[in-house]
């Protein structure tokens, strides 16, 4: 029976060994993984160097909830608009509080022994306190009002300038003398990418390539996002456990064009497609003894982001 099975047996393990000799040819940091700020996402633009890029599989950023503000906001406002026990029955507004208030004087009178009409006694006290206030607050409201009227200056069109900008400006919640009310900034515009831009995205790909060849965790630190430099810190985990370095050398960019560029309130974006030469190299940590080696070429989307008038750094890497 084992003599059957001793051939099968035999191809199973060749198969198995080309099966890690090929895993570990390319062992540069793979997958696709980071984020587009609002992009994250949507597909790059294609490009002649590379088509398409393959969806992010790992990203921080959240997907957009289009109606999960509307509901929020549908929800407060039937919160609101829903009546009290009381309230209820004898509609909203001033007269309905009153006519509230009444029948709880009266039920408390009951409840408390001294009859329906006991509790009024005390609430007619109360009643009178309210309705000098509010009688204070109606006068205060109606000589602010004639105030404004008056020292407001008029615009040879009709409308006021103060009208003019409560009407064109979105209504967010706040309190437009303190910010609240002024127009955010477009939240995707598109931005120019200058030479020495793109000579800064050459320069960081043999940068993080070179470091994580060398596992140089504080070089990788001010060349990327700390979400990138979390991913990348897992592959060196990785091959720690494994007993492997994955050493990276000669980095050298063949081809490489802008897919897209934009601007998100402070921070802009730039997803390049990049088509690059290195030597990719794995090593026996222990001995030095060289695993496997070749020179290796990738076709790659790496989407750069900085703050306004700051450094590019790596926040996503996408493969073709």
């Amino acid at each position: 029976m084992f003599r059957t099975f001793r051939p099968m047996l035999a191809l199973l393990a060749v198969v198995a060994a080309l099966a890690v000799t090929i895993a570990s040819v390319d062992a540069r940091p793979g997958g696709s993984s980071g984020s587009r700020g609002s992009r994250t996402f949507s597909a790059p633009a294609a490009t002649q160097t590379a088509p398409r890029a393959a969806p992010i599989e790992r990203t921080m950023a959240q997907p957009a909830r289009p109606g999960a503000a509307a509901t929020q906001t549908a929800g407060a406002a039937g919160q609101a608009a829903r009546p009290g026990l009381f309230g209820g029955m004898f509609g909203g507004g001033l007269l309905g509080g009153l006519a509230a208030g009444f029948l709880g004087a009266g039920l408390f009178g009951m409840l408390s022994g001294s009859g329906f009409m006991g509790g009024m006694g005390g609430f007619a006290s109360i009643l009178g306190l309210l309705l000098q206030v509010a009688l204070v607050v109606i006068v205060a409201r109606l000589a602010w009002a004639w105030w404004q009227r008056r020292n407001q200056p008029a615009m040879a069109s009709g409308p006021s300038l103060r009208d003019n900008l409560s009407n064109d400006r979105p209504n967010t919640g706040g309190f437009a003398g303190f910010g609240g009310g002024a127009s955010a900034p477009p939240a995707d515009e598109p931005i120019e990418v200058t030479p020495a831009d793109f000579d800064a995205f050459e320069k960081l790909l043999g940068d993080i390539q070179t470091a994580y060849g060398k596992e140089d965790l504080g070089a990788l630190r001010v060349h990327m996002t700390p979400e990138m430099l979390s991913y990348y810190s897992e592959e060196l985990a990785r091959n720690a456990s494994r007993g492997v370095v994955n050493q990276l050398s000669d980095v050298k960019l063949l081809q490489g064009d802008l897919s897209e560029a934009w601007r998100e309130i402070n921070d802009e974006y730039a997803t390049v497609a990049m088509r690059y030469s290195l030597n990719d190299k794995i090593v026996d940590r222990a001995t030095g003894r060289v695993v496997s080696e070749e020179p290796s070429e990738a076709t790659e989307f790496w989407t750069f982001r900085r703050e306004r008038g700051g450094n590019w750094v790596l926040s996503a890497v996408q493969q073709t």
